[in-house]
């Protein structure tokens, strides 16, 4: 799960990381308020979204008065950002961050990661800050700096020390950044993320750091222990039918393609939409019901496959582990019923009680098409797709 900068900004105030003066306002009047209680005489005016990009895109702007800080309030709450890492449509824009102006000598990158190679949670620094990491990893990969950190031991101090040589800190930078980065490892843990970013931190003109911007992931999976973080979810941020499937405990991500994909298993899943890609197709979703799923599932995940405009045919892919293929039919035939969808359905049962499932989509009287394999699957949905 994603938050909004300015509430990872929250969390890292409480872990003692320094940040910017700011707050959130959800309207010009709110904005223009909290800029005069900050004071100054320009202030940054910053979207939020869960997007990376924001300044390219025009959603960081400095504002040089008050009345700037109403107008481009004004301007950005209500619309749609669009960056690179958004669909055409863009990301809403319900609040912006208010902040001081920073004086800025130095862009640093810095983040921690889990590496699911090492199997350890990782540091990632960079003097190159400011820019897109992935950039500077493609380009100039001798920029990138890691540390990998031993879960007996934790964070160590030589580690912060090296880190700073890398990044040409000196004197009492090299005691802020051990500093951030044992703030930033104790949050990591502390919180369950998979990711915390800050791109920038800076070096300000009086040569301390500072964190500019904040990014954190947490991981889903630990929300039901982490309340206080689940509270900050935003549905606005999520496309509306990975919001729904989210409520449904179906794991969906909707693509660009036109054949809907409707498996169990996150492996399945992958293999149906590779297959589908190697017979000419484009997947439009993935879509894992889960091992356990029920009729009931595979009714609301047909729901949500025919709210996606695009979508031209359906695969339905069920391997009948845990879960038994008449079950699985007996949902299939009621989802059909119920959407009332003429859209060509094809369905590859195998697995528990798969003769009785398939006799079920038999006798069902719908024009299920009904095969053997996933490759005659796929085949048969491209073709469908394609009108054939």
């Amino acid at each position: 799960m994603n938050i909004h900068e300015y509430q990872a900004k929250k969390l890292f105030a409480k872990y003692n990381i320094p940040i910017p003066k700011g707050f959130s306002a959800s309207n010009a009047d709110e904005a223009k308020e909290l800029a005069q209680n900050l004071g100054g005489d320009a202030w940054m005016v910053k979207a939020q979204v869960h997007a990376g990009g924001r300044g390219k895109a025009g959603g960081v702007k400095r504002a040089a008065s008050l009345d700037d800080v109403m107008t481009i309030t004004q301007d950005l709450i209500g619309t749609n950002l669009v960056t690179h890492q958004t669909s055409a449509n863009g990301q809403p824009i319900n609040q912006v961050l208010i902040e001081t102006v920073s004086a800025i000598k130095h862009e640093l990158y810095l983040s921690f990661i889990i590496d699911r190679v090492t199997a350890r949670i990782t540091i990632i620094a960079s003097r190159a800050g400011g820019m897109d990491i992935e950039e500077v990893a493609a380009k100039t990969p001798e920029k990138i700096f890691n540390q990998a950190i031993d879960p007996v031991v934790g964070i160590q101090a030589y580690q912060c020390r090296e880190l700073a040589f890398a990044l040409g800190l000196e004197g009492n930078q090299i005691k802020q950044l051990t500093t951030i980065l044992f703030s930033l490892y104790r949050l990591f843990v502390h919180k369950d993320l998979s990711l915390v970013e800050i791109n920038p931190l800076i070096i300000t003109d009086n040569g301390d750091l500072l964190a500019l911007d904040a990014k954190i992931n947490i991981d889903d999976n630990a929300l039901y222990r982490q309340k206080d973080l689940a509270a900050l979810y935003d549905p606005s941020q999520e496309d509306e039918k990975e919001y729904k499937a989210r409520k449904f405990d179906l794991n969906y991500i909707a693509l660009d393609g036109d054949i809907a994909c409707m498996v169990n298993g996150a492996g399945l899943a992958m293999a149906t939409m590779d297959i589908i890609n190697m017979h000419g197709g484009e997947p439009a979703n993935f879509l894992d019901v889960g091992g356990g799923t029920t009729a009931e599932k595979v009714t609301e995940a047909f729901k949500i496959i025919l709210s996606d405009q695009k979508v031209k045919a359906i695969l339905i892919n069920i391997f009948g582990g845990i879960v038994r293929c008449d079950l699985i039919a007996e949902g299939v035939i009621h989802a059909i019923k119920e959407t009332g969808t003429q859209l060509p359905v094809i369905v590859r049962l195998e697995g528990t009680n798969v003769e009785a499932g398939k006799t079920l989509l038999k006798q069902s009287g719908l024009s299920v098409i009904a095969v053997d394999n996933l490759d005659q699957a796929a085949k048969k949905a491209v073709q469908a797709a394609k009108g054939a």
